[in-house]
């Protein structure tokens, strides 16, 4: 019953609009249904790790730890602002010009979890009221993550074929500039909310 609680919790907080979803539809907009998923698959060890952390105690660390937090936080507001500002400023095809390696996508999928400590303070807070009492606290942690990870992979997963399939439209030049404007600005929308409120 708890896992199926935490399931249900787990999946209304992945479906909600963010960064990892937008990022998945850009990539699968521009480069297609692989690279997507390469990027979903970085977004969602981003994921493991802050759950990870979170279960061994070093989340705990980052919550109260006012400069760390601080300095991961600004880190991540930067990482946005870049992938934001390189689509708004960059040709819509420039992108394409040189298919990146497979490696590429999977970093900018994990660097765009992992440089959020808000993720990290979310597990922290989150996990602990899904853990039975006196039941492992790390393995149940890791147990939880795995869930919210799969449901990550699921969903990004379905963006991605949705988007590769209607492909012949979603590639349209007019399309693809209006894509990158949008998600370029949503981008900077992120890193400055993270920045700004911490």
């Amino acid at each position: 019953m708890t896992l199926l609680t935490f399931a249900g919790v787990a999946a209304l907080l992945t479906l909600m609009p963010g960064p990892d979803s937008l990022l998945v539809l850009r990539t699968a907009v521009a480069h297609g249904r692989r690279a997507a998923l390469t990027a979903a698959l970085g977004i969602q060890a981003g994921c493991l790790w802050w759950g990870v952390a979170a279960g061994l105690g070093l989340s705990a660390v980052l919550a109260t730890s006012e400069t760390l937090y601080t300095a991961v936080r600004w880190a991540g507001a930067c990482y946005l602002l870049y992938l934001g500002a390189r689509l708004l400023l960059q040709r819509a095809d420039a992108d394409d010009a040189v298919e990146p390696p497979g490696r590429r996508f999977f970093v900018r999928g994990l660097l765009t979890n992992a440089l959020n400590p808000k993720v990290g303070v979310f597990y922290l807070s989150l996990l602990p009221q899904f853990v039975p009492q006196d039941a492992p606290v790390a393995a149940w942690s890791l147990l939880l993550t795995g869930v919210h990870v799969a449901e990550g992979i699921l969903w990004c997963a379905t963006i991605a074929v949705l988007a590769d399939r209607l492909g012949h439209w979603l590639r349209r030049p007019t399309f693809r500039r209006a894509l990158d404007r949008v998600a370029g600005t949503a981008f900077i929308g992120f890193a400055f909310r993270l920045a700004l409120r911490p």
